[in-house]
């Protein structure tokens, strides 16, 4: 079993910043989890990639992020940030952090993030 909690969204103007956390916590070692990735789902839209590592490959990027956004983690894979950058009102949406361990998807519950003057 695997939870995760999602944190660090809000309120920001264009061209500001924000930086997502997500604790991953549950019966894991770090080989177990194969992928963790951030998505985001705006009102009515569906739930879409924004960014993911898997293995250690280099991190994958949506086009309309590449450049702005960066997704890391910690050695253990307790931990997956986005630091989103030059954030845009079409950034607009409900962040989800997604982790897969041996097949199985878990998600969290969302954090906000909203890009408004």
């Amino acid at each position: 079993q695997v939870q995760l909690v999602e944190s660090g969204g809000g309120l920001v103007q264009p061209g500001g910043s924000l930086r997502l956390s997500c604790a991953v916590s549950g019966d894991t070692i770090p080989s177990q989890i194969t992928k963790m990735a951030w998505y985001r789902q705006a009102p009515g839209k569906q739930r879409e990639l924004v960014a993911s590592i898997i293995g250690g490959e280099s991190p994958n990027y949506q086009d309309s992020v590449k450049g702005r956004f960066t997704i890391s983690r910690d050695n253990a894979r307790t931990r997956v940030y986005l630091q989103m950058d030059t954030l845009k009102p079409e950034d607009t949406a409900v962040y989800y952090c997604n982790v897969v361990r041996y097949g199985y998807t878990f998600w969290g519950q969302g954090t906000q993030v909203t890009v408004s003057s």
